[in-house]
């Protein structure tokens, strides 16, 4: 019975620990917190949109649509405003999804990026099971010139689930985003 009761101490403690170091998590409750762009904004002709299903008893987002390189185009994202979220410890961006076995990327953006094409990107194949990702942010790569080699976590303003770079079918599930120190 000692055993029983040290463990449960043990397991309550690691998960409150695991809580605690967690700055952000969003459970997709709210859809008006992601907005859909596209290429379409620059002359692109990709088309998708975002929504939010019932996946067991999660909410998940959904990034669906196609992707098209014509007109120099060649992308579609959902992205979410962190402008009122305190990030100045945030260490790695932790994200659980599934995919149709394309190549998706997570872009950060920040108060020091002077042109709106600008990013900082990771990126990960999403498999047709639900499978966790872990992106040091230390790890981001930035898009250009310009920029600091790698994102200082105070400065991000948003995040997003982006489709980029090739002709193809997209359909991204992603069931958590959060962000940890």
């Amino acid at each position: 019975m000692i055993n029983i009761i040290f463990l449960y101490i043990i397991i309550t403690a690691m998960n409150q620990n695991a809580i605690a170091q967690m700055i952000f998590n969003d459970d997709f409750d709210d859809l008006k917190e992601w907005e859909f762009i596209s290429d379409n904004v620059m002359g692109g002709v990709s088309s998708g949109k975002i929504s939010i299903k019932s996946v067991k008893r999660d909410k998940v987002i959904v990034l669906k649509g196609k992707v098209s390189t014509e007109n120099n185009g060649g992308f579609i994202q959902a992205r979410r405003n962190l402008r009122s979220i305190s990030l100045k410890e945030a260490k790695y961006i932790k994200v659980v999804a599934k995919g149709n076995n394309e190549k998706y990327y997570i872009h950060l953006r920040t108060s020091k990026m002077f042109f709106p094409w600008q990013y900082y990107q990771t990126g990960f194949k999403a498999e047709p099971n639900f499978k966790e990702f872990i992106f040091p942010i230390s790890k981001f790569k930035t898009s250009g010139l310009f920029l600091a080699d790698i994102p200082k976590a105070k400065t991000i303003t948003s995040i997003a689930i982006v489709a980029i770079g090739r002709d193809h079918n997209a359909e991204l599930n992603v069931s958590s985003i959060s962000i940890h120190k």
